[in-house]
């Protein structure tokens, strides 16, 4: 059987392509995703032993295409009025050339793998069951690919596209005029920010997508919303601000405060954007997820040493875990503050809790779905690690550590021992269903 596969696309110009994806990429992300669609789709395309043709529009822009699909695949551009007018032209112009079988795809599903354009023709071309036409279904009741033997107009006729119905009202059509119609497997197009977050969750599960050229991009611009709950931070605040500032432009940075009464206000930037929450942890760091935008959301305390590069090390982690934290270390040298270290990071793994001085970050979905921190006095970061536990959600850790301070702990070996057993103390009286009043009364503000 002499094939051919037709890629159908527009030619990624800033403005012009994957414009549903806008304002949450921009128009310049816009065409970067575009590229790496179709530098996903080529890769499929390379190992069918098909021909290549490239039907493009705008026309004249081709050379654009031409570091992304190769100069050795044919290009022409697209004619006729309409998507399916177009999208038959396209066909008729390579069958004419005498091939026995063409499949037209897509640019919208990166996802597709050279096995279903080999299924396609499979489907056009067996010849006890041999189809018509074939379809490649999307999840939102399109297609991604349509292939042929012979040049079927009805195929496109008095159809109206866009729509969720598009390819079940073509196929109960086609076979009212009798045509025999095939399908392959269906994928997922990508249209939406709610389509890339799916993508990016099907990337945890199948390392194949982490290795394409979209999975790369998406994992390397997942964006990130840090999140700093604040309350008489003045002796923390300008050094929180220093750590931060260089990463302004890449990631949107909440600062939550909970009616400081010292400087705390006054001696934030005007470039960092405050809100105003009562006061109570929990409280804050909610109300900066609502007003937050990221993909990823970030709970990080004010007295937290971040290490270099945080952003990259948690888009790491996230591409294999819905939840995730930082390592724990303190700058103190005593012996007890170092197995505080070691219990706190050892607890992650083996217990799977963690708690908010570990720096939290979380999938911006997971943590609505599990229902945001419990707005409890205190305990509210143990609390919401064990209902994540619950939901059976494995977390990952960063390969640094986060330096948090010792304030809460008092001077002298002995007094920081009596505090980690306090503490311990606390969390079982918890676990026992003891007032959370009262466990709070037994937790001093230090500020």
């Amino acid at each position: 059987m002499k094939k051919a596969v037709i890629v159908f696309t527009r030619v990624p110009l800033p403005g012009q392509t994957k414009t549903r994806m806008m304002p949450y990429l921009s128009a310049r992300q816009c065409v970067h995703l575009h590229s790496c669609f179709l530098k996903d789709v080529k890769n499929a395309c390379t190992e069918t032993g098909a021909d290549l043709f490239i039907c493009y529009t705008p026309e004249g822009k081709e050379g654009l295409l031409y570091p992304l699909l190769g100069e050795e695949a044919v290009y022409f551009p697209q004619e006729g009025e309409g998507l399916g007018e177009r999208m038959y032209h396209a066909i008729e112009s390579v069958l004419r050339k005498g091939y026995d079988a063409c499949v037209l795809i897509g640019t919208d599903v990166p996802e597709i793998q050279t096995k279903h354009l080999n299924e396609a023709f499979a489907v056009l071309g067996m010849e006890k069951v041999a189809n018509d036409v074939v379809f490649g279904p999307t999840v939102d009741g399109g297609y991604y690919l349509v292939g042929m033997k012979k040049p079927y107009k009805e195929v496109f006729e008095k159809q109206t596209y866009g729509s969720g119905n598009v390819l079940e009202n073509t196929i109960r059509r086609l076979k009212d005029q009798k045509f025999k119609v095939g399908c392959i497997e269906q994928l997922q197009d990508m249209d939406t920010r709610e389509d890339l977050r799916g993508y990016r969750e099907r990337m945890r599960k199948n390392l194949r997508l982490q290795k394409t050229e979209t999975g790369r991009y998406l994992m390397r611009t997942s964006r990130i919303s840090v999140i700093v709950p604040i309350y008489n931070e003045e002796k923390t605040i300008v050094k929180m601000q220093e750590q931060l500032r260089p990463y302004q432009s890449q990631c949107e940075i909440l600062f939550v405060d909970g009616g400081s009464s010292d400087q705390t206000l006054e001696l934030i930037e005007p470039g960092f954007r405050v809100l105003n929450s009562k006061k109570g942890r929990a409280s804050q760091m909610n109300l900066g997820a609502q007003e937050s935008h990221g993909d990823i959301l970030f709970f990080l305390h004010c007295d937290s040493e971040l290490p270099e590069r945080f952003l990259s090390e948690i888009r790491y982690v996230m591409k294999d875990y819905r939840a995730g934290c930082f390592g724990i270390a303190f700058h103190s040298w005593n012996f007890f503050m170092w197995t505080c270290r070691v219990i706190s990071n050892h607890r992650i793994k083996d217990r799977k809790v963690m708690f908010g001085d570990q720096g939290i970050f979380i999938d911006r979905e997971l943590f609505f779905e599990a229902g945001m921190f419990p707005e409890l006095p205190i305990m509210e970061d143990y609390q919401f690690s064990l209902i994540l536990k619950e939901k059976g959600i494995k977390l990952g850790i960063a390969k640094h550590r986060i330096y948090t301070s010792d304030r809460r702990f008092p001077k002298g070996t002995v007094s920081k021992l009596q505090m980690m057993w306090k503490m311990n103390r606390m969390r079982k009286m918890y676990r026992d269903g003891v007032a959370i009043e009262r466990i709070a009364q037994m937790y001093r503000d230090v500020r």
